[in-house]
C-alpha cells in the first residue's frame, strides 16, 4: 500500500504591488504558469483526492488556476511553516485519502521534498511540483518509512 503526496510551490508572485507578504498576488507569469502546470498535472493523471493550501493570496490563486477539480482545505499552518510543521500536517491526514497535494511556500516545500524522498533537491522554482510515493497505508508513518521521488516538474523544465 502506498500514499502519493504532491508538493507544490505557489506560482510567481508580484513583488511590485507593495502589499503585505500574505496579500501578495500572482504576477503575469504566475497567472500563465499555474494553468499550464494544472494541464500538465491532469495529463499525468496527478489528481489528488485532497488538496491542502496555504491561505496566502498567491497560494490561493495558484490553487484556483491549477483547476484540478478537487475540494480545497485552507490551512494556516502552511504559511511560514517549517518542513517539520509540514510533515506534522501530512502525518495528520486521513488514512482514507490515498493522494494529497500541499500548495505552499519555499523553503519548506523544497526541504520537505528532500526530507521525505532522501533526494538532494536544490530548490523548487515557482509553480514546481514534486510527486512523492510513500510506502505506507498510514500517513502518520510519513518521514519514518521508505519514500521515493516519482518526478518533479516546473514551468520552464525542458521536456
Amino acid at each position: 500500500m502506498t500514499k502519493t503526496l504532491y508538493l507544490v510551490r505557489h506560482a510567481k508572485s508580484d513583488w511590485k504591488t507593495g502589499q503585505a507578504d500574505f496579500d501578495r498576488p500572482l504576477n503575469k507569469r504566475g497567472r500563465r504558469d499555474a494553468p499550464d502546470m494544472g494541464l500538465r498535472l491532469k495529463q499525468r493523471g496527478a489528481l489528488p483526492a485532497l488538496l491542502v493550501c496555504s491561505p496566502a493570496r498567491r497560494a490561493n490563486e495558484t490553487c484556483e488556476l491549477l483547476d484540478l477539480g478537487t475540494e480545497t482545505d485552507f490551512n494556516e499552518t502552511i504559511y511560514e511553516a517549517s518542513a517539520g510543521e509540514l510533515l506534522d500536517l501530512v502525518q495528520q491526514l486521513d488514512d482514507r485519502v490515498e493522494s494529497a497535494m500541499l500548495i505552499g511556500h519555499n523553503p519548506a516545500m523544497t526541504w520537505l521534498a528532500g526530507l521525505l524522498s532522501g533526494e538532494r533537491i536544490e530548490g523548487m522554482p515557482t509553480c514546481a511540483v514534486a510527486a512523492i510515493e510513500i510506502e505506507t497505508a498510514r500517513w502518520r508513518a510519513a518521514g519514518a518509512c521508505p519514500a521515493r521521488l516519482l518526478w518533479r516538474d516546473y514551468p520552464r523544465k525542458a521536456e
